[in-house]
């Protein structure tokens, strides 16, 4: 491994002319992508918590997972459709249409009366909210000179990271003081002040495809492929969770069919003229592994993130009002890593080293906290995986700077849809196969356990009350054994993402 780009690997981009410079670029473009990429972040989180009072206000609980599930979908399919229409018809014009459907949606959602319609205006909503990511990172790719990108993408990877944290939060709240329906209103001021910071933005792109004959050309085989592939293999993921095996056959066929889909998207987007996925792009090798260690990095997080509170409840019997206090450490901890990482890539242009080592610390906090977590008191957990954070946060902005360099200035809203989505289906996998381990070591070392496990995560301590001090013992000792297996299946995710963030070609930009 060095520092220094391979042969055959792409070479640093310069700066395109008309891209921004100077202090003032901060205040111009960043509120301008901070806000749409905080919506679609936090309104994939926001929700989960507002779902017991959702189900219990229009009924059908079976379905309600539905309401999370659905935006996921609309969400990973309509990245790189906003990738293509962006680097087409303009990154500003899509983002100020995403955010119009985004907010439009929102409205819809909050006056669905019942389950089913409010699953299908989630899905317009994931539509628009699919393309504010996409396009937040392409804009800034569009306006900020390749060596100073690290900055910036730092910034919004910790906005991204934050919002994943406070949504949760701020759905509780809203919830229980205003009703499930304001976490969906909440949207529309927020979306209004976006739309206007957008406006005011200057685009580079508004006409790209002035003096090719892209425009008029939009590859729908290869969207209907790749939304059958994503919906397919989302849908497994999400029944593999419950791990009910009656579902096998229906995970079975599920995964048949995504795997059938994505041959036929493969082979057709290699023939296609202007194909929806950027295939000689993703054979490249600093884009393809590159957006492999998002994916990588989007399963560690995205599960921690989702699995660790359950543990401060169930193992150490936490509040919820006390978990809310236990994560800040591991949301401030990602957010200031990825600030510092960038400025480190904007000083020296450095890139893949500093994941490197970043994961290798990631790794090895993980596995420590699989073997020592029985001594770990819950006082000392938040500082471990706050300092874990400071080196999470090393991945996402260098990825996206990576593969936006090795793009180019024309392919930049692909390039960042390449890592939207890996990032997505990464986290979704992620969670899922974290979940299988966690409850199939349950199910193994006792079934008695794992069948009262979903009461003992509602009720906390008092749910063991009448049970003997012994059994007790015995029960916080299975169900700890089992979340070390989830934080060695966590360790895994971080443990790839450094062997892929050591072949990655491209080194400096």
């Amino acid at each position: 491994m060095n520092d220094s780009t391979t042969a055959g690997s792409p070479r640093p981009v310069k700066p395109v002319s008309g891209m921004m410079t100077g202090r003032s670029v901060f205040l111009t473009v960043f509120p301008s992508v901070m806000l749409p990429m905080f919506l679609a972040v936090v309104d994939q989180t926001i929700v989960a918590t507002a779902l017991p009072a959702i189900a219990a206000n229009l009924g059908e609980i079976k379905r309600a997972s539905w309401v999370v599930v659905s935006y996921l979908i609309a969400a990973t399919i309509a990245a790189p459709v906003y990738g293509r229409f962006g680097d087409t018809f303009g990154r500003r014009r899509m983002m100020l249409i995403a955010l119009t459907i985004f907010i439009a949606a929102s409205v819809m959602c909050a006056l669905a009366p019942s389950v089913e319609l409010l699953t299908a205006t989630r899905v317009l909503q994931g539509l628009g909210g699919g393309g504010l990511m996409t396009l937040s990172q392409a804009l800034v790719g569009e306006a900020i000179p390749p060596r100073q990108r690290g900055r910036y993408q730092g910034y919004l990877a910790a906005v991204a990271v934050s919002s994943n944290t406070f949504g949760p939060v701020a759905g509780g709240y809203l919830t229980e003081t205003m009703g499930w329906p304001s976490i969906f209103l909440v949207n529309v001021p927020i979306g209004l002040v976006a739309i206007a910071l957008v406006y005011r933005m200057q685009s580079l792109s508004d006409n790209p495809a002035q003096d090719t004959d892209e425009s008029g050309t939009f590859d729908s085989t290869g969207l209907f492929l790749f939304a059958s592939f994503i919906a397919t293999i989302i849908l497994s993921l999400e029944q593999i969770q419950h791990m009910d095996s009656e579902a096998i056959g229906t995970v079975a066929a599920l995964v048949a069919l995504g795997v059938i889909s994505l041959i036929l998207l493969w082979r057709h987007e290699k023939r296609t003229a202007f194909p929806l996925l950027p295939i000689s792009l993703l054979k490249q090798p600093t884009v393809w592994r590159s957006d492999a260690l998002a994916a990588c990095h989007g399963a560690a997080l995205v599960s921690l993130i989702t699995f660790l509170p359950i543990y401060l409840r169930a193992v150490h019997g936490a509040s919820p009002g006390q978990i809310g206090l236990l994560m800040v450490p591991l949301t401030v901890g990602i957010g200031i890593g990825s600030m510092i990482t960038g400025r480190i890539v904007s000083r020296t242009g450095c890139t893949m080293i500093i994941p490197f080592y970043g994961l290798i610390v990631v790794t090895s906090f993980l596995l420590f906290l699989a073997i020592w977590a029985p001594h770990l008191s819950i006082r000392e957990l938040p500082w471990i995986f706050g300092v874990n954070a400071l080196f999470m946060g090393t991945v996402m902005g260098v990825v996206q700077v990576t593969v936006q360099a090795a793009a180019g200035p024309r392919m930049l809203g692909a390039a960042a849809a390449t890592v939207q989505f890996s990032r997505s289906v990464g986290a979704a996998f992620g969670t899922a196969v974290v979940a299988a381990v966690l409850f199939s070591v349950l199910e193994v070392t006792d079934r008695a356990i794992a069948a009262q496990f979903g009461t003992i995560v509602q009720q906390g301590p008092d749910a063991m009350l009448n049970l003997a001090p012994e059994h007790q013992a015995v029960m916080r000792s299975v169900i700890g054994n089992a979340f070390r297996a989830a934080f060695v299946a966590i360790a895994g995710f971080s443990g790839l993402g450094i062997w892929l963030a050591w072949w990655v070609p491209l080194r400096r930009v």
